[in-house]
């Protein structure tokens, strides 16, 4: 009978091993559930602002185009200028990912450079109705990038702390996810507003 009691309470005591251990597993894996599902909020709301940054980018896309065709009337001579804008476009337009961030950077540069030079030495153009048009279209576009731009910084910054900071890093590390670039300027001249004169 003692070897009974004795049998019971080993049994007694594995239960209550059993117990707290299955108890710890479950709470684990609600934990380690709830962390990947905030990570894969933050990583969806990281790609949708990065897509709403390609909409606008688009939209910019095929403006230039019909800019480049008014400012070709005027200038005519002019196309080294005018085909560094079509070939920064067209290289921004296929870069993927990161690249993508720099060829914008260039194609943001070589834009502003061409609309300088052409209403400085093309004063007429600035009366033009087209390019006035097809101007504020841009304006409206480019604020409108900008703010896309804050949106995405905004999201991306979200994410770079949700898998650096403990314990989704753990989580992170095991879905793979990596640090995202920043949409930002590179040097002090981009830093400043650009002098555009029409």
């Amino acid at each position: 009978m003692i070897e009974l009691l004795c049998i019971s309470a080993t049994a007694k005591w594995a239960l209550i091993i059993a117990g707290i251990v299955l108890a710890l597993i479950i709470i684990f894996a609600i934990v380690y559930i709830s962390l990947k599902n905030s990570l894969i909020r933050v990583v969806n709301q990281t790609e949708e602002s990065w897509a709403g940054i390609d909409v606008y980018l688009k939209k910019r896309y095929d403006l230039i185009p019909n800019l480049v065709e008014v400012v070709k009337g005027y200038a005519k001579h002019e196309s080294e200028v005018l085909e560094k804008v079509i070939e920064a476009r067209n290289f921004a337009k296929a870069a993927k990912g990161d690249a993508k961030i720099a060829a914008e950077k260039e194609f943001g540069s070589q834009l502003t450079t061409m609309l300088n030079f052409v209403t400085e030495q093309y004063p007429d153009l600035k009366a033009d109705r087209n390019f006035i048009d097809l101007s504020n279209s841009l304006k409206s576009i480019e604020n409108d990038l900008a703010q896309a731009r804050k949106y995405y910084n905004g999201n991306c910054r979200n994410y770079n702390n949700k898998i650096q900071l403990f314990p989704t890093s753990m989580v992170a590390r095991r879905m793979g996810l990596a640090k995202r670039s920043y949409f930002e300027l590179d040097s002090e001249e981009e830093r400043r507003a650009p002098q555009v004169k029409f």
